[in-house]
């Protein structure tokens, strides 16, 4: 399993930290995982599931 950092998540999905925040809160997004006081991640199965699902939607119109 390997966990990305805020950095990492906004270079594959190219939303800012606050857009993917407010796509968690909405669960539209996978959830963070708490790491420490100052320090999460997010699990990169789950954030490469989501953009998957974005491009099935994207064919699924074509």
């Amino acid at each position: 399993m390997r966990l990305l950092s805020k950095r990492q998540v906004k270079e594959l999905v190219l939303y800012s930290p606050q857009h993917v925040a407010r796509l968690e809160a909405a669960g539209q997004f996978p959830k963070r995982v708490q790491l420490g006081q100052n320090r999460v991640g997010w699990v990169e199965a789950e954030v490469l599931e989501w953009l998957r699902e974005r491009i099935e939607a994207r064919d699924r119109q074509h």
